[in-house]
């Protein structure tokens, strides 16, 4: 059990899996309670003019902390401090996990409230283009095995973790009528639908956070084909990040079988055929195999 009652709580926000609760603030320093969902991820990162001590105790719990290609385990009780933080670090769940973040420079409110509404606009937007609510979630999820079981680097699995969760936020920006019309789009329509996953790196670099200024370069990209023939650059084959590369895969293994509202999901057997016929051509190989080796091993749904 953690030790912080809830009545100490300055401001909290909730996502799915995660609360983060700011319990005091002052003279620049803050001290910031999370709590973690079995299997969510969380992370910090060097950041340009960010000379700030970060620590982290353990309330309760425990989390695999990843960086660079190194892998540990932090326990109840136990600390991790870095001050300037110069590498990326990447904190999961294994249970239910509680820790104090404290930093010495402020950062809750433009963090917590810039991801959380784009979070949220995630996935109002995937219900207006006929998904389930929970889209994101398992795109999110997905990415991250395939993530994890290529070796992705700890920075790489934090800005994978942000981008494939936030892949059509760009939708924000095509009129209605498009993102729901019911049939074919003409030409015109369908040159502005493509153009949302520019607009999701334009969404996210206005931020001014610099994890999800990283994660708007995926996000612009996942809609690229190994080919050459996807949008919007017709970049091709290593040019195409290897992070856009997973979300490209999951994203359309989803679309097969995912039942929406014009239409009824296929089998994943008939999925896994789609997928394997386009490998190469609209998919990387390598990531493809990965992809379909987790799921015949059961790993993906």
């Amino acid at each position: 059990m953690g030790i912080i009652n809830e009545d100490s709580f300055i401001e909290t926000v909730h996502m799915k899996g995660l609360q983060i609760s700011l319990i005091a603030s002052g003279d620049g320093t803050e001290v910031i309670y999370h709590k973690l969902d079995p299997g969510v991820m969380w992370g910090i990162e060097p950041q340009e003019g960010w000379e700030a001590l970060e620590y982290l105790y353990v309330l309760s719990g425990e989390l695999i902390l990843r960086y660079k290609n190194e892998t540990k385990t932090v326990r109840t009780g136990d600390s991790f401090y870095r001050t300037p933080v110069e590498e990326h670090y990447v904190f999961q769940a294994v249970g239910t996990a509680e820790f104090l973040y404290i930093t010495s420079q402020p950062f809750f409110h433009h963090y917590s409230k810039a991801t959380k509404e784009l979070m949220e606009l995630s996935v109002s937007i995937e219900q207006k283009d006929g998904y389930t609510k929970d889209h994101c979630h398992r795109i999110n999820k997905m990415c991250m095995l395939v993530g994890k079981e290529i070796g992705l680097n700890s920075k790489q699995l934090m800005v994978l973790n942000v981008a494939s969760f936030l892949h059509d936020v760009g939708k924000l920006r095509i009129p209605l009528e498009i993102l729901q019309k019911p049939g074919k789009l003409t030409s015109d329509e369908w040159e502005l639908m493509k153009q949302h996953s520019t607009f999701g790196r334009e969404i996210l670099e206005e931020t001014g956070l610099s994890l999800l200024t990283d994660a708007g370069k995926i996000v612009e990209q996942h809609h690229e084909r190994y080919d050459g023939l996807g949008y919007p650059n017709r970049i091709s084959g290593k040019d195409i990040s290897i992070e856009a590369s997973i979300i490209s895969i999951v994203d359309s293994y989803d679309a097969i079988t995912t039942d929406r509202v014009y239409k009824k999901g296929r089998l994943k057997s008939e999925a896994v055929e789609e997928l394997r016929r386009c490998r190469g051509t609209m998919y990387h190989p390598e990531v493809l195999d990965t992809f379909l080796m987790l799921v015949h091993e059961n790993k993906i749904n």
